[in-house]
């Protein structure tokens, strides 16, 4: 029995364990059809699917319309490799049966393999939403993402993938169709923008992020004043170059950075990031009371805000309101575990309190936390090096 049969059988052959017939057979009939059925599940028992086979085309032969005998026939079919001899019986069950998600799911399966795409499709589309054993729904998205992807209907398989993603979240195979597909719709939006508006606001912003992707610092930063130039109040324009300048160590970068997270606060006084970015500001400045005042702003426009709570932790830390930041750091570390930075202020704090035992626990974990980081980002670093002869116009980093 190969591993995909292995994976999904009990999801299918439970019908075994039914008495569902439908027809208006005789009763010695009705006893033969028993008899095979009886036989086909000692068969399955002793995983001998070949066997169960003749015994359920026996059953089918007498009653065609069983549903027990035609759902499990087409599907012990399919997974031997018999898609095409198993799509009539998975069809029969289906409708004598429309509620039988999993058989419905495999009929798409069988479809596609067979090659009618188009009714493979619909198939899957149907029932997808409808499965409920996850990897058999894995099963099923990654094929309906594939499909859509060929046709080029990439925001349908982006849909797709976001219900798979919050079903399987630490599933690789999902996550890499996530990143295939989302590079995918971006080449493809960048092209449209690209056609349709060259020299719009949004083309300047668009090609600012992809020189701060590349590294080109002070290409993106013209973009961004282009950007701005034509359109002052694009969406999220003054904080993305915020961000950009704030990177840098230079004051007077630093200065018209602070400058830019206010302009993006007055357009935008419902969004925390910028309000966050000044606290931060505040707190390299050593007055914690400011960042106090507006961590806590942001707190309440957006309590989920790990980084708002992070630091309005850190602040009542520096103002020694210690009992005040416990259950800010708590909550952070029993939503994420795995926050490295909420360890280190949770240290900061047990230090405070004289808890050093706590506080050298606290840092360990901090430390090996920021090691797999630090490990995991260089390992992302080697990923995005670009040969030095592309790059011909870049110096080389020492």
């Amino acid at each position: 029995m190969n591993r995909k049969f292995q994976v999904v059988l009990t999801g299918f052959v439970v019908l075994l364990e039914s008495t569902l017939c439908l027809s208006q057979t005789t009763t010695v009939e009705r006893r033969e059809v028993s008899a095979h059925i009886q036989k086909a599940e000692g068969y399955l028992s002793e995983k001998r699917p070949d066997l169960a086979i003749p015994e359920l085309k026996s059953a089918v032969a007498i009653d065609p319309r069983n549903v027990d005998a035609q759902g499990n026939l087409g599907v012990l079919l399919f997974f031997q490799g018999k898609q095409a001899d198993s799509i009539p019986h998975l069809r029969a069950a289906l409708s004598a049966k429309p509620d039988l998600e999993n058989i419905h799911g495999l009929l798409g399966l069988a479809e596609v393999d067979t090659l009618d795409l188009d009714q493979g499709r619909k198939d899957l589309e149907a029932s997808f939403p409808l499965i409920q054993d996850l990897k058999f729904k894995v099963q099923l998205g990654l094929e309906l993402v594939s499909l859509y992807t060929q046709t080029g209907d990439l925001d349908d398989a982006a849909f797709v993938l976001a219900k798979l993603r919050k079903s399987a979240p630490d599933n690789p195979e999902v996550q890499y169709a996530a990143y295939r597909t989302y590079s995918d719709l971006a080449g493809e939006s960048m092209l449209a923008l690209a056609i349709h508006a060259p020299e719009s606001a949004q083309m300047h912003q668009m090609m600012a992020h992809e020189e701060t992707r590349e590294g080109k610092t002070n290409d993106a930063l013209a973009e961004y004043r282009k950007a701005i130039a034509i359109d002052p109040n694009l969406p999220g324009v003054h904080f993305e170059l915020a961000e950009l300048l704030n990177a840098s160590q230079d004051l007077a970068a630093k200065k018209e950075a602070e400058r830019e997270y206010l302009t993006a606060r007055k357009e935008n006084p419902q969004d925390e990031k910028p309000l966050c970015r000044l606290a931060e500001m505040d707190a390299q400045n050593g007055d914690f009371q400011q960042a106090y005042e507006k961590y806590s702003q942001a707190v309440k426009l957006q309590p989920a805000d790990t980084e708002a709570r992070l630091g309005l932790a850190k602040a009542l830390i520096e103002l020694n309101q210690t009992n005040k930041a416990l259950p800010l750091l708590e909550q952070t570390l029993q939503e994420d575990p795995t926050n490295a930075i909420a360890h280190y202020r949770l240290a900061t704090l047990y230090r405070k309190e004289g808890r050093m035992d706590d506080a050298k626990r606290e840092i360990e974990i901090y430390k090996k936390l920021k090691d797999l980081k630090d490990k995991l980002h260089a390992e992302l670093k080697n990923l995005l090096i670009v040969p030095n002869q592309i790059r011909a116009d870049e110096p080389d980093e020492k």
